[in-house]
């Protein structure tokens, strides 16, 4: 099936879920759902910690996807300790504990809610992320192109199910595959359908997620992209898969992104910013330094933070805050606690002579200079601004070069904190980020970010997708 795909071009859709910062963590789920009704798909990435290229695809469903016609389901993360700690299982194999488990397991409580959620009555399908070894192929080849290795290939249990809709699975497959396989780098890389016939005797099988789901009459199928290809190659292998299923359900949708390596490369980097308190401080962590000093907390309370994706994570580590997006640990932070003031949610900033309003938790582009209007009963700090005999840095023309490149927030040395305060009392932090002419400037405003709920995904210009080559010679997509 052969659709043209609107993309949203220039807009930000991150996610807004709430978290508390710690050492436990549980997985998320996120309901794409349309005014429009149709078939649901759940999507679940993360079930082994080692295997990015599945839950970063399924976070960019979250996080850069509008659904406009049925709905999809998203569990992006569901073993999140293991993603963070890049470990298959922390405590064991998740995948292989659902024909049985303790209540004695640490991870009786994810099982038993996946259960919940896999068995309830919307959803229509399911679809298991995993990164796989080699390449499979129905005849040997050689060792990495054989029967016995799973990259590259759609999982199937039996060939048909009793299920209300969606029974024939190997059918659904095959079209499947048939229609990704428009789309590959190169031959080696085909898709192929591996049926496991776990009820003919597949005891290992008989354990997993996909076979839970079928004995309970949900189609299901696993999804396997190759191990020997980058993170942001396997992703764009499981989107391909996953908007093939989607045109199959009749599910209707836009991404923010080119289907294409580079593109999905560059959604995956992008995905990195937090918020907290309210915005109060914001802060984007995608190229951030090893460590960030002096991050104006909340004293006496908790770490609550929105992420811009459901893969940041933040962990408390003694005297610090590790930032982790997926696998990666991005920054460490290391608080000073204040008492928080309310009194203000703004300041007034002159960004190369023009005066506008900006929120707390926002970034401003900044050409040459910026000034902070000055407010009475208010002192601004610049982190890494330094003036002699200046406790307050309002009313400063400051440049680039005024401020010290070790204390910007990015390993580029572009983006700086100002932060506001009211006596002892932090009041809020706005981010300025320094432009570099080589730069393609998306927008000549204040280049306000903040954090969105998924369904206020703003529309910006759109132009038609089709399977052409982009420039960096890989496949668009549908």
């Amino acid at each position: 099936m052969k659709r043209f795909l609107t993309i949203l071009l220039g807009c930000l859709v991150v996610f807004a879920g709430s978290a508390m910062a710690n050492n436990h963590f549980d997985f998320s789920l996120h309901k794409l759902e349309a005014d429009r009704p149709g078939n649901t798909l759940l999507v679940i990435g993360g079930i082994q910690g080692d295997e990015p290229g599945g839950f970063n695809a399924a976070s960019l469903l979250v996080t850069h996807y509008r659904i406009k016609k049925g709905n999809v389901w998203v569990v992006p993360n569901l073993n999140f300790i293991s993603i963070i700690k890049r470990s298959r299982g922390v405590h064991g194999d998740l995948n292989r504990k659902f024909a049985t488990i303790g209540d004695s397991d640490p991870e009786f409580d994810t099982i038993s809610r996946i259960k919940a959620i896999m068995l309830d009555d919307q959803v229509d399908m399911v679809l298991n992320l995993h990164d796989g070894s080699g390449f499979y192929r129905p005849t040997y080849v050689d060792r990495t192109h054989s029967p016995h290795r799973w990259g590259q290939s759609i999982i199937i249990d039996q060939k048909q199910i009793p299920a209300r809709l969606f029974g024939n699975l190997d059918k659904i497959a095959n079209q499947v595959v048939a229609e990704v396989n428009h789309y590959l780098f190169s031959k080696e890389h085909v898709y192929h359908v591996k049926n496991t016939r776990t009820r003919e005797g597949d005891t290992e099988m008989e354990r997993t997620l996909t076979y839970y789901a079928i004995r309970n009459r949900k189609p299901a199928f696993g999804v396997e992209v190759s191990k020997t290809f980058p993170t942001h190659k396997r992703a764009y292998y499981h989107l391909q898969v996953l908007e093939a299923y989607m045109d199959l359900l009749g599910i209707e949708y836009e991404r923010t992104f080119r289907l294409s390596a580079r593109g999905v490369r560059d959604a995956i980097k992008s995905g990195a910013k937090l918020a907290f308190y309210d915005n109060k401080i914001f802060l984007d962590v995608t190229d951030a330094r090893k460590r960030l000093g002096y991050i104006p907390l909340k004293k006496a309370s908790e770490i609550v933070f929105r992420p811009s994706s459901p893969l940041v994570a933040v962990v408390e580590s003694g005297e610090s805050y590790r930032v982790f997006h997926g696998n990666r640990r991005v920054t460490r932070l290391y608080p000073q606690y204040f008492e928080y003031d309310s009194s203000i949610n703004a300041i007034t900033i002159k960004i190369d002579g023009d005066e506008r309003k900006v929120d707390f938790g926002n970034m401003v582009k900044v050409g040459r200079s910026f000034l902070v209007v000055p407010e009475k009963g208010y002192r601004v700090n610049v982190i890494g601004f330094y003036k002699p005999g200046t406790g307050d840095e309002s009313g400063i023309s400051i440049h680039k070069d005024d401020i010290k490149k070790r204390f910007s927030v990015d390993k580029k040395g572009r983006i700086y904190r100002v932060e506001v305060y009211r006596k002892k009392k932090f009041s809020g932090m706005v981010l300025v980020r320094f432009s570099d002419k080589r730069e393609d400037l998306i927008t000549s405003d204040s280049s306000k970010v903040s954090l969105l709920n998924v369904s206020d995904s703003r529309n910006g210009p759109r132009e038609n997708d089709s399977s052409v080559k982009s420039e960096d010679s890989s496949y668009l997509g549908r």
